[in-house]
């Protein structure tokens, strides 16, 4: 059984407010662990750890922060089993999926490890002789990350692991359904000996930890993943403090298929994008927009592979999808499936593994003959359901595909280069892939979207650099 703490100041305590059981969503008869709950004097207490932390933390130099993270990546890669086994039985993702973002978590880690050995700034010419005039990169100083639950290591990791190698100390609120998780990446980070007060956890609400943190934690910066509506909040509360913010929202994503597309190519790759992870991905693909003369083809391949796909249990390594992680997900996401029921349903997956009440379950499903202003077609479902769109030609799909109030990825499938480059200049979104699949993107690139989905700045890669740390222009005049 697993008890989720906080970690503050590089000492452990277990919260004194409210708990409840974490239940398996796969089995919820199963219980995990128990979530308990901090309140305000714990974040407060984090805060003043972070904040004198953080002078220490900017003073040692690039390569030993560096060296800080790469302990930290071997430690996680040989525990990397067992964390994928314990966020799996928390929020139902399989296991098989859990232990690759696991490792991707590694490779977070050590590549924001090796920008300690890289340039931290740029000399650049100046109108006066004999002047020096060079800038250099220096941390914003106590920065805020809340991260959410669909993927317990991965996010977190490409938050955290930035921020301290820019010399930033963290004050990080993980999503309450993920706190199991949380709380096991933290024993790690504590077991590679981490300065205490460097990275500061605190187990809470979001509507009460997470906003009070936004409102009045100690902060420089904050970085948040979640929904569009609450990142809206968290926006405006840090334009009012004046301090950096970032936040990454929701998606509505396309997948177009063209006439000429390759089939054998586009339907795994949608299918993938749409239901893996049970569709509880903000790249996910909702949207399939198809050329019409293709379109019957590509309801006969559909009705073909997704009956066949594999519902089962977090645990059960041939699981295509498993479960949606909680009890309150499960019933907004079949809110959505009761509207996608009064359409037209094209293809519907199996239970051949799972007994429906066991487990917070629902069947991959996809359908058509809605509304471009349908629910369906419009709002973020975050579960495994994908909706069909018709379209007469490549410029109305793209229409379509730009047609939402997200813009957070989008792909296309097709044989025609032209057609290709056409649709990255012309589809509204931040991450755009020729022939593969909506989800995801390499922990090298940068990650973010335009419209509502994003603050329209980029995390990973590079561009995450930027986000956790400031310049400084230096001149130094020798003559």
């Amino acid at each position: 059984m697993w008890t989720s703490k906080n970690w503050i100041g590089g000492e452990w305590t277990v919260p004194a407010g409210e708990s409840w059981a974490v239940h398996n969503p796969s089995n919820v008869s199963d219980i995990v662990g128990t979530v308990h709950l901090s309140g305000p004097a714990e974040l407060r207490q984090a805060g003043v750890a972070a904040q004198q932390a953080q002078t220490s933390w900017a003073a040692m130099n690039l390569p030993q922060r560096g060296e800080q993270l790469l302990k930290i990546a071997a430690l996680l890669e040989q525990q990397a089993a067992e964390v994928a086994r314990l966020a799996s039985l928390e929020m139902g993702k399989p296991v098989t999926e859990m232990t690759g973002e696991v490792m991707r978590g590694v490779h977070l880690l050590r590549y924001y490890a090796a920008e300690g050995v890289r340039t931290v700034g740029s000399v650049i010419p100046n109108s006066q002789a004999h002047t020096l005039q060079y800038t250099k990169r220096i941390p914003l100083g106590v920065v805020g990350v809340i991260t959410p639950w669909n993927f317990p290591v991965a996010i977190p990791m490409w938050k955290i692991a930035p921020a301290l190698i820019c010399g930033n100390t963290v004050i990080w609120k993980p999503a309450e359904i993920a706190s199991l998780t949380a709380t096991r990446l933290a024993e790690i980070f504590a077991q590679a000996d981490l300065p205490a007060g460097v990275l500061n956890m605190v187990i809470g609400k979001g509507a009460e930890i997470g906003s009070l943190l936004v409102e009045e934690g100690p902060l420089d910066g904050i970085s948040f993943t979640g929904s569009t509506k609450t990142g809206m909040g968290v926006a405006g509360a840090a334009a009012r403090r004046n301090i950096k913010y970032q936040v990454e929202m929701g998606g509505k994503n396309a997948a177009v298929i063209l006439q000429d597309a390759d089939l054998d190519l586009a339907i795994p790759a949608v299918l993938s994008g749409a239901f893996r992870s049970a569709g509880q991905k903000c790249t996910a693909t909702s949207r399939i927009i198809v050329e019409q003369p293709i379109y019957s083809e590509v309801v006969r391949a559909l009705q073909d592979a997704v009956p066949r796909l594999y519902l089962g249990e977090a645990t059960d390594v041939q699981a295509y999808l498993g479960p949606v992680a909680s009890e309150p997900q499960y019933q907004k996401v079949l809110s959505y499936v009761q509207v996608a029921r009064r359409a037209e349903v094209l293809a519907e997956g199996s239970w051949d593994h799972v007994r429906p009440d066991t487990g917070h379950y629902l069947a991959p499903l996809v359908v058509t003959g809605v509304e471009a202003a349908s629910p369906l077609v419009q709002e973020e479902i975050f579960g495994p359901v994908a909706t069909l769109l018709p379209a007469a030609n490549f410029d109305e799909a793209v229409e379509l595909c730009n047609g939402t109030v997200y813009g957070l990825s989008a792909s296309i499938f097709t044989r025609d280069l032209q057609k290709g480059l056409r649709f990255l200049d012309q589809a509204d979104a931040g991450m755009l892939r020729v022939n593969q699949e909506t989800a995801g993107v390499e922990y090298q690139a940068p990650f973010g979207g335009v419209k509502h989905s994003s603050s329209h700045s980029r995390e990973q890669g590079a561009a995450a650099l930027d986000f956790y740390s400031q310049v400084k222009t230096c001149a130094v005049y020798f003559g």
